[in-house]
């Protein structure tokens, strides 16, 4: 926390997201579905900085014009809890955006728990860890792991969280191809089948080659370059791929660094967007 004058302004790291296994159990008369998921944040994020004001509007600036900023998650928790709380400053934020869109890595989910918690310091409202959760839900399902981060087992929609022991893995190669999937495309394409038990092997010996994602069966079919990318990095190094939640993020599992850099060079020059990364623990600022 750092004093401008009379402004209060806070600086917070805004981590992504992988699914290590997501199976999707069924559906829900609520429309949505019940899934089984394990999370883990990783070391790729997304800058966001908070400046308090006396002015009456909510503000947000970005590096990239990726969307307007009424339907920004940011704007739409900020202008929640300022009327919920009847909070009588506003706030500036600039988002520093590097983690990709519409891409399975939970971006939007990430700034939205980070906006709860910095809102809740800088408007002094001293929120509980269950009224952050209740606000959480209210915007999305992935929000309330990120209010814990590491790793952690997601149930119901994925908004019930049970913390478990950070996971290792180093050498991860994220790819994005050049198009965006909607979760609500990649949940219409599943298809219910008998659940997949070795989630319960993989938080026990964490070996990527158990790794799953109900969803990218369906959604491969929509999107063939999907599962021409997975193919590829199975054929050339990666010990496993899978999608990330919905994607489009495709997830290479590397045996070294050497075998990330080179798929990295592949794709740069293809023009997709790629990364390196490694999961985060819990304790990593």
């Amino acid at each position: 926390m750092e004093n401008k004058g009379n402004l209060r302004a806070l600086t917070l790291k805004s981590y992504a997201k992988i699914n290590l296994f997501l199976d999707v159990l069924s559906k829900r008369s609520d429309g949505f579905h019940n899934i089984r998921t394990i999370f883990s944040e990783i070391t790729l994020f997304d800058t966001i900085n908070f400046i308090l004001t006396k002015n009456s509007s909510v503000r947000i600036l970005t590096n990239k014009d990726f969307v307007s900023s009424e339907n920004n998650l940011i704007y739409k928790v900020a202008i929640f809890i300022r009327d919920y709380y009847n909070v009588q400053d506003s706030v500036e934020v600039f988002l520093e955006k590097n983690i990709p869109v519409c891409a399975g890595l939970g971006g939007g989910s990430s700034n939205a728990a980070v906006t709860i918690k910095a809102l809740s310091d800088l408007w002094r409202l001293n929120l509980s860890e269950s009224e952050m959760h209740d606000i959480a839900a209210e915007f999305g399902s992935d929000i309330n792991f990120f209010l814990e981060g590491g790793c952690a087992l997601g149930e119901g929609r994925g908004e019930q969280i049970n913390k478990l022991d950070d996971i290792t893995i180093d050498n991860l190669f994220l790819v994005k191809p050049p198009f965006e999937i909607s979760s609500w495309e990649a949940y219409k394409a599943v298809e219910l089948t008998q659940e997949n038990i070795k989630w319960k092997d993989f938080i026990e010996n964490s070996d990527p080659k158990l790794c799953f994602n109900k969803l990218q069966e369906g959604i491969g079919r929509i999107y063939p370059e999907i599962v021409e990318i997975i193919n590829f990095l199975e054929n050339n190094g990666a010990e496993k791929a899978i999608l990330s939640g919905s994607g489009s993020t495709v997830i290479g599992f590397c045996p070294n660094t050497e075998t990330a850099i080179r798929l990295s060079k592949y794709y740069s020059n293809k023009k997709y967007w790629n990364y390196i990364t490694k999961t985060k623990r819990r304790s990593t600022k």
